[in-house]
């Protein structure tokens, strides 16, 4: 079978047994702060787990698109070298919501591989819970093993220990005992020396977990304490790709129909040839794997960037550039010509790799030619450490430098200096690692107390399209300590109408109003499994009383005027730019709002005036807000709505419109366009290959833009003795500014040649070296010529030049190119070190570098210390 067939074999039998298909959610998360990315099938169930919301269907089964690179799960260093770990991969599940158990979980995952999917029981071990003697203190599955018993002989029964054979969601929240099934596709012969059942769970590439079926039956409490769920439910999880391996009778995850595709581009673009050489292959691997990962998750709408989920899906890609730059010598952009390919194979059951392919192939060359950059650049700084160096072992903290100032990588640091001859000090990476590591945690380290449950209210309301108001009770609340907050209370009531953050929205802020007046402000809002959680610098007094929360209606006001004028901008854009403009991204505040699109150009003056006037109009027409809760996702799609990728919708949804403006959006809005009274465009600018940016400000902030304009322009007039034509007189200044620089510009030109003669003179010779310190009335461009004019005349040179400007420091380096080579000196690394005298920093190239700094005063320090750089 084809791994489309298989897929399909799958849903079907699961459909036949009364359970829903869903898609896949989508595999970034946005609505849950505890994880970055989906990385089990239950992510998106995790509310019917915890009891706060109630599955609308008991009995569930899908494939979802996960990814483990972070956290407890995390196999990214195991991919590429062993053929069963990966990175990006689907997983096939099915579940029960309270409903069936593990009767007919184990019946039906016995009855799907063995009779439908035709795989020989002979090969199949299955393993339970063998109970525990820790704290816990739990007890053998024996249901399990029971089951079990009736299906398979005992010796192909594995008793599995707490590692392996009890799952958990984390340090919290539901959990229990499971039983995997292994399979073993070892050949005959293997299979008559060595007995499969004493290789599960060991590492073994051909005995390979490929279903586990978990029975979540307990809850984790914060205390480390288990408490029995009040409803039992079946989370089972069976690896797509492994599976693919199984029925096509393949000895690895890429040898199967998901992979060898991807494999075969990358022979054609790299000249390699796969299952030649194990350094090459483990390359390839690495490549096809990764490449899923990124474009996947570019497709849900999360960038390559420098924080979050963003820094780790670029850490994946330059993970696989490092490797084809290494093994397979591209030194060019490749990756991205793989999209198509992922696209052709893998398009039918997620057609987002198709419609985004043109997007997802650009960030990604944008990214490769960014970073094969760095790697240039690392290549010539790892080469001035190696001169440098005295003996033959280099420092591990330069080396974390590299990796961390520039993103260099170690294993590649580590690859050179092999082939040179040098070692490198591990433990000194290593502990500058876990440094820098603890102090990120450290910054970011949560506590969190178990909830205090006060009623059984199981779901909330959410009313806050209609009031601002409501009289509430108290469900539940937990306490939680950060080193960024500090102490807040998390409440949970059993309505609300403060808005959680989403969708782009900031949460709602407000205050809580005790029956005796007093208040609690409640600071930010924001969902988390299903729930609505306001956050409180404390809890109210008399817990079981009811509330009265309202939510600042001025900011929501403002908020919703921002949202609004989202809505309109996403369809100026499409109008003036055309119809492959989609959002990409969106950050809705009171005070302004940021909208992230794809475009392949920057926006003439002419565009961006147009799409200011196609808002404008809206806002002057005086649309009516038009929305219709509850309706089924196929008719609004069908009716226009705009959807957005990376977004998960349920079956019934909300639609927003505005005249012709028409999206899927659980935002809030204003009530009419004329509320936003006005649109401003503040910058537009680019945020990766394909992707624009524009920020706007709308109502109460476009009034204060335009009162300080006017009094920015009053005050100019009055500076320039109020002109009957501002702009003129402006005009007529940088004239004669500009004139004036030219003549400045050649003055000291005059006067750095005339001190040439001068300093040449001044020279001293240290150590073979032609010295010189000294501070200089020069700007930074003269002393730049100054520098390299004498370096014409002189070799072996060295010259540190500081100077004084508005307040602020300047040193500036020149090494003669000579002195690079043979005694390993570089002019960025000395002014970065001489920059703290003057409380700055700089760098440059290894022969000439410069430094700013706030302290003047540090000049003379740093031109004394110059000496010590070429003394003996």
């Amino acid at each position: 079978m084809t791994s489309s067939e298989i897929r399909a074999k799958f849903l079907n039998f699961f459909k036949e047994k009364d359970h829903k298909i869903v898609p896949s959610a989508p595999m970034v998360i946005k609505d849950d702060p505890t994880l970055l990315f989906t990385n089990a099938g239950m992510n998106q169930f995790k509310a019917f787990f915890l009891g706060n919301s109630v599955a609308k269907a008991a009995r569930v089964s899908d494939t979802q698109k996960c990814l483990r690179v972070s956290g407890k799960h995390n196999d990214l260093e195991e991919v590429g070298k062993d053929t069963y770990h990966h990175t990006m991969f689907e997983m096939l599940g099915n579940w029960s919501f309270g409903d069936y158990f593990k009767k007919e979980a184990i019946q039906w995952a016995w009855e799907l591989l063995t009779e439908e999917l035709k795989i020989d029981k002979e090969s199949l071990y299955v393993s339970v819970f063998e109970g525990s003697n820790d704290a816990d203190a739990l007890d053998m599955d024996a249901e399990a093993f029971d089951l079990w018993k009736q299906i398979v002989p005992e010796d192909r029964i594995i008793m599995g220990n707490k590692k392996d054979n009890f799952w958990e969601m984390g340090d919290q929240g539901p959990c229990g005992p499971c039983s995997e099934i292994h399979v073993d596709i070892r050949s005959a012969a293997e299979k008559a020396k060595v007995s499969g059942a004493s290789l599960v769970n060991q590492d073994h590439p051909l005995v390979v977990e490929i279903w586990n079926l978990v029975f979540m039956q307990y809850n984790r409490k914060a205390n480390g304490q288990l408490e029995p769920l009040p409803a039992k439910h079946v989370d089972t999880g069976m690896g797509f790709e492994r599976l693919c391996m199984v029925l096509q009778g393949v000895k690895s995850n890429y040898d199967t129909d998901i992979f060898t595709p991807l494999i075969r581009e990358i022979e054609v673009i790299s000249n390699a040839a796969y299952g030649k050489k194990e350094e090459t292959d483990i390359a390839i691997r690495v490549i096809a794997d990764h490449i899923r990962a990124v474009s996947f998750s570019i497709a849900d709408g999360q960038l390559p960037s420098n924080t979050g989920a963003g820094y780790v899906i670029r850490r994946i890609l330059r993970r696989a550039i490092r490797y084809g730059f290494t093994f397979l010598d591209t030194k060019k952009p490749f990756m991205f010509r793989l999209v198509k390919v992922l696209g052709d194979t893998m398009g039918d059951a997620f057609p987002e790799l198709r419609e985004q392919q043109q997007l997802i192939e650009n960030v990604i060359k944008e990214e490769e030619h960014s970073f094969l950059n760095t790697l240039e650049q690392g290549l010539v700084l790892l080469d001035t450490i190696i001169t440098a160096n005295k003996g033959k072992e280099i420092d591990g903290r330069k080396a974390f430098e590299l990796y961390d100032t520039y993103g260099f990588p170690i294993d590649l640091t580590a690859l050179i200096l092999e082939e040179k001859g040098f070692t490198l000090d591990e433990k000194g990476f290593q502990s500058a690692l876990q440094e820098q590591k603890n102090r990120s945690r450290s910054a970011s380290e949560v506590s969190k107390e178990d909830w205090v449950q006060l009623t059984d209210d199981a779901e909330q309301e959410f009313v806050g399209y209609d009031v601002l108001e409501a009289n509430v009770k108290l469900v539940k609340y937990r306490k939680v300590v950060s080193k960024k907050e500090g102490e807040q209370f998390q409440l949970v009531f059993n309505l609300t109408p403060f808005y959680p953050e989403g969708g782009g929205q900031v949460g709602d802020k407000g205050y809580l109003e005790m029956s005796n007046g007093d208040v609690v402000y409640i600071v930010d809002t924001k969902r988390e499994n299903d729930e609505i959680v306001h956050f409180a610098k404390r809890l109210p007094e008399h817990l079981e009383e009811r509330f009265k929360v309202v939510v600042d209606g001025k900011q929501r006001q403002r908020t919703a005027a921002n949202h609004t004028a989202t809505h309109l901008l996403h369809q100026a854009l499409r109008e003036v730019l055309g119809t492959h403009v989609e959002q990409k991204g969106s950050a809705v505040h009171s005070k302004y709002l940021r909208f992230d699109f794809s475009h392949f150009s920057k926006l003439t003056a002419a565009e961006l005036k147009a799409v200011e006037n196609f808002v404008n109009a809206r806002i002057e027409g005086q649309l009516p807000l038009e929305e219709n809760r509850n309706v089924p996702k196929e008719t609004a799609i069908k009716e226009g709505a705009m959807s957005l990728f990376g977004e998960k919708y349920g079956d019934s949804v909300r639609t927003v419109r505005f005249g012709q403006s028409i999206e899927l959006c659980g935002g809030t809005h204003v009530q009419n366009t004329a509320d936003v009274w006005h649109f401003k465009i503040r910058s537009e600018g680019a945020v990766a290959a394909g992707i624009r940016r524009i920020e706007a400000i709308t109502s109460d902030a476009v009034k204060t833009f335009y009162a300080e304009a006017n009094q920015a322009l009053f005050e100019i007039k009055d500076l320039l003795n109020n002109p009957q034509d501002p702009l003129k007189a402006v005009t007529s200044l940088q004239d004669e500014n500009a004139r004036l620089k030219k003549e400045l510009e050649a003055l000291l030109k005059d006067k750095a040649k005339n001190l040439k003669g001068t300093l040449l003179d001044e020279l001293e010779v240290v150590d073979g070296v032609r010295f010189l310190a000294k501070k200089v009335d020069l700007d930074a461009g003269g002393i730049k010529d100054l520098a390299f004019a004498m370096g014409q005349d002189q070799d072996n040179m060295f010259l540190l030049f500081g100077t004084e400007q508005g307040g602020k420091a300047l040193l500036s380096c020149y090494i003669s190119k000579q002195l690079v080579a043979s005694k390993g000196l570089n002019a960025g690394t000395i002014v970065r070190e001489l920059g703290k005298l003057i409380q700055g920093g700089g760098g440059g190239q290894p022969f000439f570098a410069t430094a700013g700094g706030k302290d003047p005063g540090g000049i003379a320090a740093a031109l004394e210390r110059a000496k010590t750089y070429v003394q003996p």
